[in-house]
C-alpha cells in the first residue's frame, strides 16, 4: 500500500510541474475561450494580445471611420460702420478712411463633416454652414478644399456640401437602418473647441429623443459619448467603424460636454442625402393642418377615456389638402396608412414619409365615431434658407 501511494505522490509532483511550466512558457494553451472568461492583466488594462484587439479595443473601429470625418471652417463677412471722422485732411490720410465708408470683417466658425461619396460629397449640420460665405474642409490626412452647399433641410439641421476639387476620397461606411439598441458602444469623431480631431467613447442613452425643440422633425439618439462646440456635423459610429448617426446638439449649462448629446440617425440622414443629390432639396408630405396633442382634459371634453391617444385637428388650412380630403376642424387622427399615431410628433413624423401625391388613409374619429379617410398628401412648403 505504502508503494502505491509513493507513485501517486510522485504523479501529482510531475503534474504540477508541468502544470508550472506551461503556465509560465505558454499560458494560451489554457484560455478557454467562452462564456465568463477572464482576460489577462494587460487585456483589461487596454493593452491586448495580438489577434484579440477587438475584444477590448475600438481602434480598428475608429481606424475605418477617422478618416472619412473632416474640420469644416465657415467664414461669413460682415459690413461694420466706421465712425465719421472730423473734416480734417490730416486725419483723413492718417487713418485712410473716409466718413461714410464700412469695412467688411470675416467672421469664422468651426464644425465637422462626414465625407459620404468618394465623389466628394460631405454631410453635415445645416447650422454649421448657415449663411456662410465661404466653406472650406480639411482632411485628417491635411488635404484642403474648397466646398458649396448642395442643398440643406432646416427641419433636420442637415446640409450637403460638395468638395470643389478634391475626388477619391475615404467615404464613410454607412450602417443599416434602425440597427441601433439601447446599451451600443458608440464613439464621436469631429472636431471639439477647434483643437483636432478627436474620438470619444460611450453608448446609446435612448433612441426617438424628441420634442426637444431644436428641429421640426425630431427622432434623435441620445449618447453619453463626450460631443462639445466644435463636434457639430461629426461622426457618431458603431463599435465597428459604421456611421450610424450625425452629431447634432448637446445639453449643457456651462457649454461642454455634460453626458447628454444628441444625433441625427443614419435612416433620417441617409434619406436628406439621397433627396439633396438628386433633386437638390428634400420633399414631405404635407396635410395642411394644425394639430393638437390629446390631453385628459380634452379627452373628457370629446367624451374618450382619459388615457386616450391621438391628434386633434384645431384648425385646417384653406384649399391645403387636408380641406380637399375632407379633414375637418375637431377631428381626432389615431392613425395613417394603419400605424397608430399617439401625438402631434408622431403624425407629423407618419405624413412626413408619404410621397407627395399619394393617398393617405387616416384613422380618425368624428362625432365619436370611428372613420377613414382618404387625403392626397401634398408638398410640405420649405422653409427659406
Amino acid at each position: 500500500m505504502r508503494r502505491y501511494w509513493l507513485i501517486f505522490a510522485q504523479a501529482v509532483t510531475v503534474c504540477l510541474a508541468i502544470l508550472f511550466v506551461v503556465t509560465t512558457l505558454r499560458p494560451d494553451l489554457l484560455r478557454v475561450n467562452g462564456p465568463g472568461t477572464v482576460l489577462p492583466a494587460t487585456a483589461a488594462a487596454g493593452r491586448a494580445p495580438a489577434g484579440d484587439v477587438g475584444a477590448v479595443s475600438y481602434a480598428d473601429g475608429v481606424a475605418k471611420a477617422a478618416p472619412s470625418v473632416v474640420n469644416v471652417f465657415t467664414t461669413k463677412h460682415v459690413n461694420v460702420p466706421l465712425i465719421p471722422l472730423p473734416d480734417d485732411p490730416v486725419l483723413r490720410q492718417l487713418f485712410g478712411q473716409m466718413p461714410g465708408v464700412s469695412r467688411r470683417e470675416a467672421s469664422t466658425s468651426l464644425g465637422s463633416g462626414v465625407i459620404v461619396n468618394a465623389d466628394g460629397y460631405v454631410l453635415t449640420n445645416y447650422h454649421v454652414v448657415q449663411a456662410a460665405d465661404a466653406i472650406e474642409v480639411a482632411l485628417r490626412d491635411g488635404r484642403r478644399d474648397t466646398a458649396k452647399v448642395v442643398g440643406a433641410d432646416p427641419d433636420t439641421d442637415l446640409a450637403v456640401l460638395k468638395l470643389s476639387k478634391l475626388r477619391e476620397l475615404p467615404a464613410a461606411t454607412l450602417a443599416p437602418d434602425k440597427g441601433l439598441r439601447v446599451g451600443d458602444v458608440v464613439l464621436a469623431i469631429g472636431n471639439p473647441f477647434g483643437v483636432g480631431q478627436t474620438t470619444t467613447q460611450g453608448i446609446v442613452s435612448a433612441l426617438g429623443r424628441n420634442g426637444l425643440g431644436l428641429n421640426t422633425y425630431e427622432n434623435f439618439i441620445q449618447t453619453d459619448a463626450a460631443i462639445n462646440p466644435g463636434n457639430s456635423g461629426g461622426a457618431l459610429v458603431d463599435a465597428y467603424g459604421n456611421l450610424v448617426g450625425i452629431n447634432t446638439a448637446i445639453y449643457s449649462e456651462s457649454g461642454g460636454s455634460m453626458g447628454i448629446g444628441f444625433a441625427t440617425p443614419i435612416e433620417i440622414a441617409r434619406k436628406v442625402l439621397d433627396d439633396i443629390v438628386k433633386t437638390g432639396a428634400v420633399k414631405r408630405g404635407w396635410l395642411g393642418v394644425e394639430p393638437q396633442d390629446m390631453t385628459p382634459e380634452l379627452a373628457r371634453a370629446f367624451e374618450l377615456p382619459r388615457d386616450a391617444a391621438g391628434v386633434i385637428i384645431a384648425g385646417v388650412m384653406r384649399d391645403g389638402p387636408a380641406a380637399r380630403g375632407g379633414l375637418r376642424v375637431g377631428d381626432i387622427v389615431q392613425s395613417v396608412n394603419g400605424k397608430r399615431v399617439a401625438d402631434t410628433v408622431g403624425l407629423l413624423s407618419e405624413i412626413a414619409q408619404v410621397p407627395p401625391g399619394q393617398r393617405a388613409t387616416l384613422g380618425i374619429l368624428r362625432s365619436g365615431k370611428p372613420a377613414d379617410l382618404a387625403v392626397v398628401v401634398g408638398t410640405r412648403p420649405g422653409k427659406p434658407r
